[in-house]
């Protein structure tokens, strides 16, 4: 038997392998290179996830585009690898190179739809369903048909769930309410909906129903998609993490004015115009400084016992963080019109400032931190007693009030019990601020000789 040659054969198998070699790379550059998208294979030779989560996307906004829905992208995963700073961080990311964007490692992309500019159109379901997706549209009632008289709205989609290939799509509903913001409703899963879908806790959105100003949208390139963004994807991703939203409880305050009925005078009308009108004025003023405030005292009340101000209150009340004070505030209220009636306190303590409009008067209450309440403070001008007002923690959510949207504490019953009692629900005509308020405390006199400074009254 002749003798293998070991370098011949070693030559054959270079040869060969070489031969294989050159034509993969031929059939590559030949058929697959010419496909648009990304092509990233695994070590397996497979599609990789990112591949299959981009081709969905692909198909999707193809989809959209077809319909001319309204989208633009509010995935927070996607929009923060965007942001100005993570780009800046890209260089020690290790990411695919093909789909950068999109593909977040997350089984879900979130979009949002302006409602309002988009006619529902069934056709755009049944073709997502002839593309293969799985689609479970969630359904709640519009609250902007919502009233005292009507404590029921019509239905309308809130949320679209598609899923392909494992992975969903969230589509949100953003409708227009009167207080010219954008508003979504909280994902309520009925009894006989499949809750293996979709992994819920996953959702951007839905926990809560949101609030938010109407961004400014750019078209862009994302991944070799044409998609929509908002412009300004820091300030869009602050307010999807502060979006939380209560919605008036139009119930309760029906049976409450049932038992208890507005003031129909004149002068109660009048109150109310001009209190709209102030508050509507303050939130445009505070708004400019970009200082948060919130409905607090009686104006609070209002809003969650009676979805309204209390006519006979006289006044209306806000609440900022002593953190959130600037200096020019006194001004900016002077240059809205308004005047000084009083500033008691100082910053460091019990700080409280007054101004009037039109014969209404806007108190503002400053909070102060200490351990787990918040508190804040009240001066009586003619002795300079100081009391202090303690409250639970709380955050802040949206709310809408005389067609304004505005914050109020998202724990809202606990801090009106600590202002009112557990008897808040009954109307009290005569209250005396210094002793009517449940969570009232003495706390000390300002001393006399500076009372020039920390007791001013106009």
């Amino acid at each position: 038997m002749p003798r293998v040659n070991r370098t011949a054969v070693l030559s054959l198998l270079i040869v060969s392998s070489s031969v294989f070699l050159l034509f993969q790379l031929y059939y590559y550059r030949k058929y697959v290179s010419k496909q648009p998208g990304p092509h990233i294979l695994n070590p397996a030779g497979h599609l990789s996830a990112s591949h299959v989560q981009w081709q969905t996307l692909k198909k999707f906004l193809a989809l959209a585009q077809h319909f001319k829905l309204p989208l633009f992208l509010a995935d927070t995963a996607a929009l923060s690898l965007l942001s100005q700073d993570a780009l800046r961080q890209r260089d020690w990311l290790v990411r695919e190179p093909h789909c950068s964007f999109l593909c977040t490692g997350r089984p879900i992309t979130s979009f949002a739809l302006h409602a309002n500019l988009w006619k529902y159109d069934p056709g755009f379901l049944l073709a997502a369903e002839q593309k293969g997706f799985e689609l479970l549209e969630l359904r709640g009632e519009d609250p902007r048909l919502a009233s005292l008289d009507t404590l029921s709205g019509e239905e309308i989609p809130l949320h679209f769930l598609l899923r392909l290939h494992s992975y969903i799509i969230q589509v949100v509903f953003l409708y227009e309410r009167s207080g010219n913001y954008l508003w979504h409703g909280a994902l309520r899963l009925k009894a006989n909906v499949d809750r293996s879908f979709a992994p819920f806790k996953l959702l951007d959105y839905g926990r809560h129903a949101g609030a938010y100003d109407r961004p400014e949208l750019i078209l862009t390139v994302l991944d070799g998609l044409d998609v929509r963004i908002p412009l300004n994807l820091t300030r869009f991703l602050h307010q999807q993490r502060h979006a939380h939203f209560l919605e008036c409880r139009y119930r309760d305050a029906r049976n409450f004015l049932q038992l208890y009925p507005d003031d129909s005078s004149a002068a109660a009308v009048e109150f109310r115009r001009k209190a709209k009108s102030l508050l509507h004025l303050a939130a445009q003023t505070l708004a400019r400084l970009e200082i948060p405030f919130w409905l607090s005292s009686g104006t609070c009340l209002g809003w969650f016992r009676q979805c309204s101000i209390i006519s006979y209150s006289r006044d209306v009340d806000i609440g900022i963080f002593i953190s959130d004070f600037r200096p020019d505030i006194i001004t900016a209220f002077r240059d809205a019109g308004l005047s000084l009636k009083h500033k008691f306190g100082k910053v460091e303590d019990s700080l409280e400032l007054s101004f009037q409009s039109n014969s209404v008067k806007l108190d503002i209450f400053f909070f102060y931190e200490d351990g787990d309440v918040f508190w804040n403070g009240g001066t009586q001008a003619k002795s300079g007693r100081k009391f202090k007002y303690i409250f639970p923690r709380f955050s802040l959510c949206w709310a809408e009030l005389l067609e304004l949207k505005v914050r109020v504490p998202c724990e809202t019953l606990d801090y009106v019990t600590a202002n009112y009692g557990a008897t808040w629900s009954v109307p009290v005509r005569s209250w005396d601020w210094k002793s009517s308020p449940s969570n009232v405390q003495e706390n000390g006199v300002w001393p006399v000789d500076e009372w020039a400074e920390l007791i001013q009254v106009y």
